[in-house]
């Protein structure tokens, strides 16, 4: 795939003067709100992007919506303020991590949390059932050991795509694995010096559409590439335009 269009637009947008701090913080809060909305929508959460904005900015609880819901919420954003501090030192990704990021997303989990499954699971309708659990210690220390190389042999577009695909493969956690997979995601795009995306609810199953056509077209990465690419490029002209607006 071609992704010099993403580069040229990265580039331009280094290259501009910076916003002040406090613009910055309004952007990535709301960015936030809206990506811990469609996250958790995604995997059945029933509050809406207004309701996501208000338990996230104001503290508010909404009435008649499971506690579960409120916590996920919570948990996404704290496990997303994470990720930004994590992006900043550029630490290599590690298991600690991704178990760290966990933790923080299964939040009314305790027993769970940053922990690998001991117990079989079935996706209903999945292309690739996920391992059983005595395999995926080794599986995913495996795909972080490979990651390097995917890095060094990709873009970092499609370095992401192709972990975030075998991550959800795996399955590795009892439950928060979407979740978790897509602030991963995000994890490595800030490092990369890109900027983080936002999967849209709306947009879910031509997500779950590229985990099926990995694993059953000889793990094909261009159509999750080609959704990350075209989130980030929606990303970086918005930023752009909102710079250009700035310093006028």
């Amino acid at each position: 795939m071609d992704f010099r269009e993403i580069d040229e637009l990265s580039g331009k947008l280094k290259s501009m003067r910076p916003l002040n701090s406090t613009e910055l913080k309004r952007l990535r809060d709301e960015f936030m709100v809206e990506n811990t909305y469609n996250s958790n929508a995604i995997e059945g959460n029933s509050l809406t992007l207004r309701e996501t904005a208000l338990i996230i900015q104001e503290g508010i609880t909404i009435a008649e919506k499971p506690l579960k819901d409120h916590l996920e919420v919570i948990g996404h954003k704290d496990a997303f303020e994470y990720v930004v501090s994590l992006a900043e030192v550029n630490d290599p990704l590690t298991e600690r991590i991704i178990k760290e990021i966990h933790s923080l997303v299964l939040m009314n989990d305790a027993a769970n949390r940053g922990l690998y499954r001991r117990v079989p699971v079935i996706i209903s309708g999945a292309a690739h059932p996920p391992p059983q659990p005595y395999l995926v210690p080794i599986q995913m220390e495996t795909l972080i050991a490979n990651y390097d190389n995917m890095k060094m042999e990709k873009h970092i577009i499609e370095s992401v795509a192709e972990f975030h695909l075998r991550f959800e493969g795996i399955h590795p956690f009892i439950d928060g694995n979407g979740r978790t997979g897509r602030l991963i995601l995000n994890l490595e795009l800030i490092k990369a010096g890109l900027l983080p995306v936002n999967i849209k609810f709306s947009d879910r199953r031509k997500y779950y559409d590229c985990f099926d056509h990995y694993y059953t077209n000889g793990r094909a990465l261009n159509t999750l590439a080609g959704l990350i690419a075209d989130y980030e490029k929606e990303e970086l002209v918005k930023h752009i335009a909102i710079v250009e607006d700035a310093l006028r």
